[in-house]
């Protein structure tokens, strides 16, 4: 099996939705870290084995999203593209299918990505104006259209959005992280504890210069317009919860992500192939694993990367404190600190992994740029960012280096991988 190497990666700065990007669309914004990767690495021509691109909130407009964005780059035409979507978990998953072409020698190099925009929010008619439209489209004769339009009514016109429930149980993300919490006693000064680390470390990486090279410059912005740096405890301490408003309510916009708009890149590649195109690699991109839970019966929503990660330690034979680095998503603040508490239990590890506790980890070693919280959450491009960030870390060790990632989904799914240095 081929090595497969992170060269390196681009993305758009990550916005809050409806400001900066508000008249952008998602072809658009997928195009731009795709054409500066390209640039970046002078694959202007180049005609690559495979690209990866994919999204959460895509309309069926943009079903071509992938390749149309390969074919705007200045790749050659000849490069094949294609979709996929696994919700927060999207960009890594296309990472971990790039990275499986290249490993069994099917490709020499790839590109994955992903990009969403809740600005370029996709809508649809209602079920009833969708009945009409359809049967005006084939309608032959006056009298069969004037039939069905006269069936038109009022409410027809409201167009539908997508929902942000989980099917099975009627709930929203941050109401089952509510749950999750309170089954783990996860209090609301820990959340917002790791919310106010989040933006100190993502504000700190920006003053040191650690993302000039991975944010590139788009509608005039180089910095993600969520961070935060001058944020406090004291004014975390005073926003209201947003999912639970009673008193017991304890998730904030504070330490949960904010809808976000961006996309993000990596570009990757077997050993042979950096040397052909003289290009030095980042890090290994090592293995990576997708798990699921059934969180309409009782196990948390988010909780899945638990068991991604846990298997990926059995099949390299490793401990979780076998790793020099860890990123794990914040989707919300409580979702990390559930899934560290997880880890140290004998009864959670045992009923999921089949063993005993993983342990704690070495927070000084978590998310050590900034997380999610601060630096923002377009949910399909998440992981190219973290790719990206992970693998420039891991380039900038004296020594051998372990990075774990953790990202966890809609649908009560997980995405877990490793990397280390070359």
């Amino acid at each position: 099996m081929n090595p497969v190497y992170i060269v390196g990666g681009s993305r758009t700065p990550f916005m809050r939705s409806f400001t900066t990007f508000k008249d952008v669309n998602n072809q658009e914004l997928m195009d731009a870290p795709l054409k500066d990767l390209v640039t970046k690495f002078n694959l202007q021509g180049k005609q690559l084995g495979d690209v990866a691109i994919g999204a959460v909130m895509n309309s069926s407009i943009n079903w071509p999203i992938a390749r149309e964005s390969v074919l705007a780059s200045g790749l050659h035409p000849y490069t094949p593209a294609y979709f996929v979507q696994r919700a927060c978990g999207t960009g890594l998953e296309a990472t971990l299918q790039i990275a499986l072409k290249i490993q069994t020698g099917q490709i020499d190099w790839g590109i994955a990505g992903g990009v969403d925009t809740n600005s370029d929010l996709p809508l649809m008619t209602s079920r009833g104006m969708q009945k009409i439209s359809l049967g005006l489209n084939s309608a032959k004769t006056f009298g069969e259209k004037l039939k069905l339009i006269s069936q038109m009514k009022l409410s027809y016109l409201k167009p539908t959005p997508p929902k942000v429930v989980e099917r099975q149980t009627g709930l929203t993300m941050g109401e089952h992280c509510e749950v999750m919490v309170k089954e783990w006693g996860i209090s609301r000064e820990a959340q917002d504890l790791l919310a106010y680390e989040s933006h100190q470390k993502g504000a700190q990486a920006y003053a040191e210069g650690f993302h000039s090279d991975l944010v590139m410059n788009f509608m005039g912005k180089n910095k993600d317009g969520v961070l935060r740096a001058d944020t406090t405890l004291e004014k975390m301490a005073k926003l209201p919860a947003v999912f639970d408003r009673s008193v017991k309510g304890t998730l904030t916009a504070a330490n949960s992500t904010s809808l976000t708009d961006g996309a993000s890149v990596v570009l990757l590649a077997s050993q042979a192939q950096c040397q052909k195109e003289n290009l030095k690699p980042l890090a290994r991109f090592v293995d990576a694993d997708a798990a699921a839970v059934d969180f309409a019966k009782g196990d948390g929503l988010l909780m899945a990367p638990t068991v991604a990660v846990g298997r990926l330690l059995k099949r390299h034979n490793l401990t979780l404190q076998d790793f020099d680095f860890y990123e794990i998503h914040e989707a919300f603040a409580g979702q990390v600190l559930c899934t560290l508490k997880a880890w140290e239990s004998d009864e959670y590890c045992q009923k999921f992994l089949g063993r005993k506790a993983l342990g704690s980890i070495d927070r000084n070693k978590m998310n050590v740029k900034g997380g999610s919280v601060a630096l923002g959450h377009p949910f399909a491009a998440t992981g190219g960012r973290i790719v990206a960030s992970l693998g420039k870390i891991l380039s900038q060790q004296n020594k051998k280096s372990r990075g774990l990632i953790s990202i966890c989904t809609a649908g009560g799914m997980g995405v877990a991988a490793i990397l280390e240095t070359v």
